[in-house]
């Protein structure tokens, strides 16, 4: 049973000034490669449209129309690929880019590719009728009927749709993770579907053996991504590092703590800020696997994960007992100090905001980041005093290294005004402006208050924000 005293800060295994990498540090760079390398394939992909098509062969309506439908389709298959690729877990896009950052564009990307293969059929039927001179629900028949896997692109844009569907914001909000992340998985097999129509019936790749082995090249190279980074390499490490549950904490209401144990912990490469999916090996929940952040600093031999009880799974994760086995993926996320710029071998002070539960990943940034005194601030925003969680040992960490730390309790105003708008944090911290920001919490104070630090002066590419309503 979990036991309900109060956790004992951990120490820091990081000194400070230790958190430069050999590659450029992550934010907003990373995420403009991104769209540029995305944005290139697009480019390309048009490119090869435009080679395979014989100048002059494009006469009356008809064929425009079927030449949209082509490019529709070649657009929506290279985009389908990149959505795999954005959710395979390759380090470089989740610990450079971040997570939330490729999830945003994987969910926006999405709904551009069901629109386009949905364009694709109808175009290709409606641009097949026009040439013929038959009417788009015979020319439907005919397709089905006549063209070799039609039906199997067809079943595959069905499985698309219905993804599409239910990762719309308001029917997304009504379905357990677990029933959204299965029926994701049907995905992979609208991408096979969907492969053998595209080279049986794709004049781009049926008359182009370069095309072909392309395009066959790219569609290994992230199945290979997904099996190694989704598969292989958790179950790897899970076995690897043995990790079980030491002990379960109650660190406020309807807020616990985990701790965990394994073995050569450092080797796993895990930082302060960072995530990891947890899947723990107990009855009733080992089929889940949810996302959560450290909130202390690891050590080789010891990890501690904090959960909130938003009443899916995590609610049963106090009813953990001693010594279940864990299995883990990760770890994942760019809210790290790394994140901070350093010029002159001096970094720039920093801001931490937290909201709620947003707490976990500043609580081991807090904890870790370098510097001493005014160098690090914390704003705690909370509803209510009991709901400052962790608040002795950030007291504790404030004593020691001397930082900042104001707790901010009350509703969404406090005393008739936004306790986080512009005003109030140059109140608090006048040179905000001059500081890397780290902020977490729910969506709605991230989004609030990253507008509100922009008009205290603070430039966006300071403001370092990672979301795990993904």
């Amino acid at each position: 049973m979990p036991a309900t005293r109060t956790a004992r800060p951990q120490a820091s295994p990081h000194p400070p000034g230790a958190t430069a990498g050999l590659l450029p540090r992550p934010g907003h760079v990373w995420e403009r490669m991104l769209v540029l390398v995305i944005a290139a394939g697009a480019g390309a992909v048009l490119a090869v449209w435009w080679q395979d098509t014989t100048a002059g062969s494009l006469h009356g309506t008809g064929d425009y129309v079927t030449a949209a439908g082509r490019i529709a389709g070649m657009l929506g298959a290279y985009l389908l690929l990149v959505l795999v690729a954005l959710m395979a877990r390759v380090p470089i896009l989740d610990n450079r880019v971040g997570s939330d950052v490729a999830a945003r564009h994987h969910r926006a990307l999405g709904e551009y590719t069901v629109i386009l293969l949905v364009s694709h059929a109808l175009l290709l039927v409606v641009g097949y009728g026009m040439q013929s001179g038959t009417d788009p629900v015979a020319e439907t028949v005919t397709v089905e009927v006549s063209y070799p896997d039609v039906l199997m692109a067809t079943a595959a844009l069905g499985l698309l749709v219905m993804v599409g569907v239910l990762s719309a914001r308001t029917v997304r909000r009504r379905l357990a993770y677990e029933t959204w992340h299965f029926a994701h998985l049907y995905v992979y097999l609208a991408m096979a579907l969907a492969f053998a129509h595209e080279f049986a019936n794709g004049a781009d790749f049926s008359n182009s053996v370069r095309n072909r082995a392309i395009w066959s090249a790219a569609h290994i190279a992230v199945l290979a991504a997904v099996l190694v980074f989704r598969l292989v390499l958790p179950v790897w490490r899970s076995v690897r590092h043995s990790l079980r549950v030491a002990e379960v904490v109650t660190e406020g209401p309807g807020v616990i703590s985990i701790y965990l144990t394994g073995r050569r912990l450092d080797r796993l490469g895990a930082e302060p800020g960072q995530f990891l999916r947890w899947r723990f090996l107990s009855r009733g929940l080992w089929w889940e696997s949810h996302p959560y952040s450290l909130s202390a600093a690891p050590t080789d031999r010891t990890m501690r994960i904090t959960v909130k009880n938003l009443g899916d799974g995590s609610g049963r994760l106090e009813r953990l007992r001693r010594g279940t086995r864990v299995w883990i993926e990760g770890p994942y996320g760019a809210l790290t100090a790394r994140r901070g710029a350093i010029r002159s071998g001096l970094r720039r002070p920093t801001l931490l905001i937290a909201g709620g539960v947003g707490i976990t990943p500043i609580r081991a940034l807090y904890e870790t980041l370098p510097g001493f005194g005014a160098d690090v601030i914390l704003l705690y925003r909370a509803a209510r005093q009991e709901d400052l969680v962790f608040w002795p040992e950030l007291q504790a960490i404030a004593r020691n290294r001397r930082f900042g730390l104001y707790p901010i309790v009350g509703g969404d105003t406090v005393r008739g005004r936004n306790p986080l708008d512009a005003r109030a944090l140059l109140r608090i911290v006048p040179d905000a402006a001059r500081r890397d920001v780290y902020l977490c919490g729910p969506p709605g104070l991230v989004k609030a208050t990253t507008e509100q630090l922009k008009r205290a002066g603070v430039p966006r590419r300071r403001i370092h924000v990672e979301a795990f309503d993904l």
